[in-house]
């Protein structure tokens, strides 16, 4: 005995209906500013980027060792784990790739450090 109505389908058995009075959302017409974790930014930075009463935005390194760090993140001179730096600069120049003359006469000249910024990470 198969009806047709609505009422007795599984559709109608199964009906749901939408509460009324529930919890809403309240809306405001405030926009939240976005945090940014730039330097220069007008925004306050989190207490985990201040340390000493300035910005701890760079690690222990100066600028040397930032030049090496970019020499180590540009994959145009081909991967630099297990292998030192000046190792990767002089494979590079062998091959004809073109590293910075600059990057050699730091690796050579200066006191930094000669294993990749990846060495001892990954």
């Amino acid at each position: 005995m198969a009806t047709t109505s609505s009422k007795n389908n599984m559709k109608g058995f199964y009906r749901q209906k939408k509460k009324t009075g529930g919890i809403t959302k309240k809306t405001s017409n405030k926009k939240t500013p976005k945090i940014s974790a730039t330097f220069g930014s007008d925004v306050n930075q989190p207490t985990a980027l201040i340390s000493h009463g300035s910005l701890d935005l760079k690690g222990d390194y100066d600028d040397n060792e930032e030049v090496l760090r970019q020499f180590d993140m540009n994959m145009a001179y081909g991967p630099c784990i297990g292998m030192s730096r000046l190792a990767r600069w002089e494979r590079a120049n062998r091959l004809g790739l073109n590293p910075p003359k600059e990057i050699e006469v730091l690796l050579k000249t200066r006191k930094v450090q000669a294993e990749c910024l990846w060495e001892d990470r990954v």
